[in-house]
């Protein structure tokens, strides 16, 4: 299949996160029919990643996620784009590596491999499974694939997930005194969060805090016992920093609960290519023992996730040829090293 075709046909195949097995099953199909070896890897019962390699060990894998968020929205196209859930993040990246890497064989270049994942939108847990597998250390370079405009992303904000709970006194709402507002108390803690200045850095720019749900007592006539708030901050610095801001400001008021964190990232980057930061963050810093960390992908994040999302299909091509010209790059640049240090002659 082309990479239009398949972009397509991977958009119709619903895989909204804990749902990845068929379009796990039809990638890994797909992929042992073209020759590949393939290696289905157990994350939870039928969910998996799918590893893909030639006889010959691979130096670099090209790399992105199989699972989407909700809705799923069928696909459809018209002379320019493609539209339907994951048609940017990231069915349209995966035909787009996979194509990539068979023009890469197609000219002699087989130590590339493929690595698809499950759980991206939620925890990573398929990364972190991959992390742990046999394939690791073998890779020298892992261009990871999220909608970056075909530019060479140069570092990726951190993520700190939590939620906050307070507790209070119910009582009857016309005498609130005899109570004690959990709402109220958790109203207090998030005004002071919002007040706080978080740190800021010249590449990354600001720390963002989003209050993302706020859920708390049961009718309006109820002075309200217990309130919940999840937040998610895209981080700038190191999180441990971050957690000590936040306990010294939230002190005995809320209890806090920590859900998924990971530091920022400094990507490695190529010279010529057009570069960028992104404030979202990826599977990459699960993905250690992959190799040195390069991102790109076809699309624009402000399209992903939402009613309209479409890629360009000069995007899509565009990006096949990024791919094979970065991939290329790197495993020469790698070569001439290797030759280096044996004392082969370099000119």
């Amino acid at each position: 299949m082309n990479v239009f075709d398949l972009t397509r046909k991977l958009i119709d195949i619903p895989s909204v996160t804990n749902d990845e097995a068929n379009v796990g099953e039809f990638l890994a199909d797909y992929l042992e029919s073209l020759g590949y070896q393939v290696e289905r890897q157990l994350v939870a019962a039928d969910r998996f990643n799918v590893i893909a390699t030639t006889r010959e060990k691979p130096r670099l894998v090209l790399s992105t996620h199989m699972d989407t968020v909700p809705p799923y929205i069928e696909s459809s196209e018209d002379e320019e784009k493609i539209y339907g859930r994951g048609a940017c993040d990231a069915k349209g990246i995966i035909a787009a590596q996979i194509v990539a890497a068979e023009r890469l064989r197609a000219e002699g270049v087989n130590e590339v491999g493929l690595l698809f994942t499950v759980d991206e939108e939620t925890g990573s847990a398929g990364a972190r499974v991959a992390n742990t597998g046999k394939r690791p250390g073998e890779t020298h370079y892992m261009i990871n694939g999220e909608p970056t405009d075909n530019k060479l992303a140069v570092a990726t904000k951190g993520s700190l997930r939590f939620v906050l709970t307070t507790e209070g006194r119910a009582a009857h709402s016309a005498y609130p005194e005899h109570g004690e507002s959990a709402v109220e108390k958790l109203l207090d803690v998030l005004q002071d969060l919002r007040s706080v200045q978080w740190p800021v850095d010249a590449v990354l720019g600001d720390t963002t805090c989003n209050i993302g749900v706020i859920g708390g007592g049961t009718r309006p006539n109820v002075i309200p016992d217990s309130a919940s708030a999840e937040l998610h901050m895209r981080l700038v610095s190191n999180v441990a920093e971050i957690k000590t801001t936040l306990e010294h400001t939230i002190a005995t008021r809320a209890r806090i609960e920590y859900l998924s964190e990971n530091e920022p990232v400094h990507l490695h980057i190529s010279a010529g290519m057009d570069q960028c930061v992104v404030r979202f963050t990826t599977d990459i810093p699960y993905l250690s023992n992959w190799g040195t960390a390069l991102l790109l992908g076809p699309g624009s994040i402000f399209n992903a996730h939402t009613a309209h999302e479409f890629v360009l299909k000069a995007e899509l091509q565009e990006a096949v040829e990024l791919y094979v010209t970065l991939a290329r790059s790197l495993l020469a640049a790698e070569s001439v090293v290797e030759d280096s240090v044996s004392g082969g002659a370099i000119r």
